[in-house]
């Protein structure tokens, strides 16, 4: 099927757009890309950039010693001065007292030299601290002048941690239970001396990786907001879904991921609260397990926390008492206090088989205590939602921005039902309801730019792959990381999980998947970024930045979303010339490095794999990659994935079939939980004025992602 470029469709629309794919495989964050510059043949703007930034750290570090010395060597020589002149007047005492003794007549006074003043050991430190940041020998990323991360970053950020130590910890918990099933295997086939399978000690049984990557934050002081405090939370806005009761606890939202009630105890009766009566309720979870509440979204009437039977069917057993959460929701009730409302729903995808939103704030109205359905004395609380925050997401608790269509006939705006031609495992739609009449991103209506959907990479007739590697010996799936191969080349370790069909663990220098040669079947973890397209993907028209992609399912963190497919050509066949947005330079060793200025990933295995590349490989590389993938007239849905400043996806290289990592096949993995109808984005990494025209002059687009911390170009 010929489908159209984005790009060409711009007459209805004639806003710049987000589109340019001219992109190079960078670290966690995305790609770093390299454009044309002029008079010489796609050389390298992200080193460009590289060194003007080095000449500026290096200008910096020269200023900020001058500055240190300068408060260093002042304080200094003030007080030398000091010692100086004490020193003078005891030499002309000691030397008034000698001549009168003697008779001797003074000498005339020889002038004092002072000493050359000496820095002081913490001025000292703090050059030498400055010339380790500039010079990048610290381990950390900091920058002078640079604005401090805004509030929803830095959640973003502490949910990505959490879902890197639960992954890690789900990546335990399956080895141990892989372990457990060798074993009992083991003990079936060799019809144990007592007959018994090693079962009876629970080891074969999963435990609870969330709990344990919740605790482990919590002991590292890795918690966002470890202190309660009333009211919202900054960067958690009304609509903002949580995944596990777990992840309310990292970000410090709500500390309990049991009870239903969080409260400040006696301890918080100091500072600005020393006003106040405790314990004090800060938030509450609506889940249905008390069969006395009533949801009534803006109007809530919710039952206190005791007297209930843990075993899910929400009967009541006991008597309630007022006290701990119960006391804290009455004292707000007394004071006037604000409370969190979060909603926990059913949800199929979440891996701990529910979401939970935050509603927003309310206010308790009234309070009594009642004879429950069950004959049991509860507490009830009225709640009534403060008026002026945003509209209630609950009735579409999945979806903050619209409803997922259930057949082709709701599918508003649709102009193509399935892009890929049924290539795809999952038809992909196209829906514009931007322009009139609405134009789909197929057909000829530019001959000059047309493009030819494709699920597998093409190969330029130039271009010769390497052989395949021998492949691991393992049969069926791969399970022990110490048998095979494939894993110790990424570390004696595989890089995924099996939890929701495959993810990623943390990103890599290079990650080492299974190939054609290896005795393991399709199922296998380690070949998960083979196994195609898994969600549901639309192609959509946007006013500003053209054509981009959203997802219908849910995305758990560490899940491959789809690969970069086009031609696989060399760099230097293209036309220099030509106006080309869909070309991604294929540059491990540059990614591995972390040129560019961008954090560096953590050392892995992979990376020994730099020392068995040739050098003149390696000089050619510094220069510009030797190989890219050209999606301009052939490619796949990747081709329409915008640009962002605050990316939801990351890129990843793999290889799978060789182990050449100049030809590594380029992955986009999501960074986060992504939601249905969030639109999916990487960041291009372009450095601002690294793209030049044919005339020399620095090129200019403007970026429309949208984010809060948006740099608001693209180039």
């Amino acid at each position: 099927m010929v489908l159209q470029s984005p790009h060409s469709l711009q007459s209805s629309v004639p806003a710049p757009t987000n589109g340019a794919k001219r992109v190079k495989i960078q670290l966690e964050n995305g790609a770093s890309p390299k454009d044309n510059v002029a008079g010489q043949r796609r050389v390298s703007a992200r080193l460009q950039a590289a060194a003007k930034r080095k000449a500026e750290k290096k200008e910096l570090l020269a200023k900020r010693k001058l500055e240190l010395l300068g408060e260093g060597g002042g304080r200094s020589a003030k007080k030398l001065s000091a010692e100086t002149n004490k020193v003078k007047q005891k030499q002309k005492q000691k030397l008034k007292l000698q001549h009168a003794q003697t008779g001797i007549q003074q000498p005339p006074e020889t002038p004092f030299h002072p000493a050359e003043p000496k820095v002081s050991k913490k001025v000292a430190k703090m050059v030498e601290r400055a010339a380790k940041i500039a010079e990048g020998l610290d381990g950390t990323t900091t920058t002078p002048n640079v604005a401090e991360k805004s509030a929803h970053i830095k959640v973003k950020e502490t949910v990505r941690l959490f879902n890197k130590h639960y992954l890690h910890l789900v990546q335990e918990e399956e080895k141990r239970c892989g372990a457990a099933k060798v074993a009992k295997k083991a003990a079936r086939a060799n019809k144990a001396r007592k007959g018994n399978v090693p079962d009876a000690d629970g080891k074969g049984r999963a435990k609870r990786p969330d709990l344990k990557a919740m605790t482990k934050m919590m002991e590292r002081n890795e918690v966002l907001y470890p202190q309660k405090r009333i009211g919202n939370i900054p960067g958690i806005d009304v609509g903002h879904q949580f995944y596990s009761r777990a992840e309310m606890v990292a970000v410090g939202f709500h500390s309990h991921w049991l009870s239903g009630i969080d409260y400040m105890g006696q301890s918080y009766g100091k500072g600005e609260y020393k006003h106040y009566k405790f314990p004090l309720a800060v938030a509450i979870v609506l889940s249905g397990m008390y069969e006395d509440d009533l949801d009534n979204a803006e109007d809530v009437v919710y039952t206190g926390e005791g007297g209930h039977a843990l075993t899910g069917n929400k009967r009541q057993i006991r008597d309630q008492v007022l006290k701990r959460g119960n006391l804290a929701l009455k004292n707000c009730y007394d004071l006037g206090v604000t409370i969190r409302v979060v909603r926990g729903h059913e949800c199929t995808s979440s891996y701990s088989g529910k979401i939970y939103t935050y509603d927003g704030l309310y206010k308790v109205e009234k309070y009594w205590a009642e004879k429950g359905l069950s004959g049991f004395t509860i507490f009830k609380y009225r709640l009534r939602r403060l008026e002026g925050q945003p509209t209630l997401t609950t009735s579409q608790v999945q979806f903050a921005h619209g409803r997922v269509p259930q057949c082709t006939s709701e599918i508003r705006g649709l102009v193509c039902e399935d892009i890929s031609g049924g290539q795809e495992n999952v038809p992909i739609p196209a829906t514009n309801m931007v322009d009139d009449p609405p134009v789909a991103p197929t057909g000829k209506l530019n001959l000059l730019i047309c493009y030819e959907y494709c699920k597998s990479m093409k190969i330029a007739r130039n271009i010769e792959l390497p052989a395949n590697a021998a492949g691991c010996g393992c049969e069926g799936l791969c399970w022990d990381p110490k048998t095979c191969s494939c894993a110790r080349l990424n570390g004696s370790d595989f890089p995924y999980v099996h939890r929701d069909g495959g993810r990623l663990v943390e990103a890599k220098h290079v990650v080492f998947e299974c190939g054609p040669n290896c005795g393991c079947s399709p199922e296998c973890v380690n070949r998960t970024s083979q196994s195609g397209l898994k969600y549901r993907l639309e192609v959509f028209r946007t006013p500003k930045k053209g054509w981009a992609v959203r997802s219908w399912d849910f995305i758990p963190a560490g899940a491959p979303v789809c690969e970069y497919i086009g031609v696989l050509t060399r760099t230097e066949d293209l036309d220099s010339v030509s106006e080309n947005n869909y070309i991604f330079d294929i540059d491990c060793l540059q990614t591995m490095r972390g040129l560019g200025g961008r954090a560096s990933r953590q050392q892995d295995a992979s990376v020994s794999m730099i020392q068995k590349v040739d050098k003149n490989d390696e000089q050619r590389s510094e220069s510009v990659p030797e190989f890219c993938i050209d999606a301009a007239s052939i490619g796949n849905v990747a081709r329409f994935i915008n640009h962002s400043c605050e990316p939801n996806l990351f890129i990843q290289c793999v290889l799978s079939a060789h182990q050449d990592i100049k030809l590594a096949r380029v992955v986009l993995f999501a960074a986060d939980n992504i939601p249905p109808l969030q639109e999916l984005t990487y960041d291009y990494g372009y450095a601002l004025d690294s793209v030049h025209g044919p005339d020399g002059k620095v090129k200019v687009m403007l970026c429309f992602c949208g984010a809060e911390g948006c740099r608001k170009r693209l180039f």
